[in-house]
């Protein structure tokens, strides 16, 4: 998850950096170089791992979607999951268009640093393991969530200071990266036997969350502004909270 959690922040340093040298076209074609890069280096270096079954391509996708049929604990962990994972997008959807105008005035690389602050996450993301053994996953990441809707009513309350905006995306970002990592300890609890095929239902849900949180944050940005963001963002946050509630541990 620390890994997870460095690409994903770094990787917007990185474009914006990129981008504001070299044109928006530049970070697509980086992008399609070190998939191809990482494609090669991991066909070389991962261990072959034998999977528990042998079913056909078809048949282990419709298995997949009756084990999220089956366990009701999968379906509140995988909404709970998409709705913070479309908060945490409505945010890095619309930061770089909110800090483009006044009062910020920055440009795509400036911007981009934002990811370094956010680095916080991998903090969140380290120290969360220990305390889901200590406090429970439900417990842990009602407390991430509430940490998660205080740091994007700080960066509404307090809108155009950079010093709310930095304190927001910390809180933030720790929380979410907790949240996931306490989320995935019992979404892998299920059934250990298919932890492959629902870790992979429930990241399909997670990515689901992530694409829509990205429209919806900037359609609302469009029509409202930054406190259309922040409003959005809770929404998603509470949502998130009330299929989390619904969970037995």
């Amino acid at each position: 998850m620390m890994g997870l959690t460095i690409g994903i922040l770094l990787s917007r340093t990185l474009s914006g950096f990129v981008g504001e040298q070299f044109g928006w076209r530049s970070v697509f074609l980086m992008s399609a170089v070190l998939a191809a890069l990482f494609g090669i280096l991991l066909r070389v270096f991962l261990p072959s791992n034998k999977p528990h079954t042998n079913l056909r391509y078809w048949l282990l996708i419709k298995s997949t979607l009756a084990l999220f049929i089956k366990h009701k604990s999968l379906q509140h962990f995988t909404l709970s999951g998409a709705f913070w994972f479309a908060s945490f997008n409505v945010l890095w959807a619309t930061l770089a268009i909110y800090v483009s105008d006044e009062p910020f005035n920055y440009n795509a690389q400036q911007a981009g640093l934002f990811g370094v602050i956010a680095l916080a996450g991998v903090i969140g993301a380290k120290s969360s393991g220990k305390w889901v053994s200590k406090l429970g996953s439900k417990a842990l990441i009602m407390i991430a969530l509430t940490l998660a809707a205080i740091g994007f009513a700080i960066t509404g309350l307090f809108n155009g200071s950079l010093a709310s905006l930095v304190i927001g995306i910390i809180l933030i970002d720790f929380a979410i990266f907790s949240a996931q990592v306490a989320n995935q300890v019992r979404v892998f609890s299920i059934e250990p036997t298919a932890q492959s095929r629902i870790n992979g239902i429930y990241m399909l849900g997670y990515y689901i969350g992530g694409a829509v949180g990205s429209m919806v944050g900037v359609k609302a940005f469009a029509l409202y502004q930054w406190p259309g963001v922040v409003a959005v963002s809770i929404i998603f946050i509470l949502l998130s909270g009330i299929f989390n509630s619904f969970a037995k541990k």
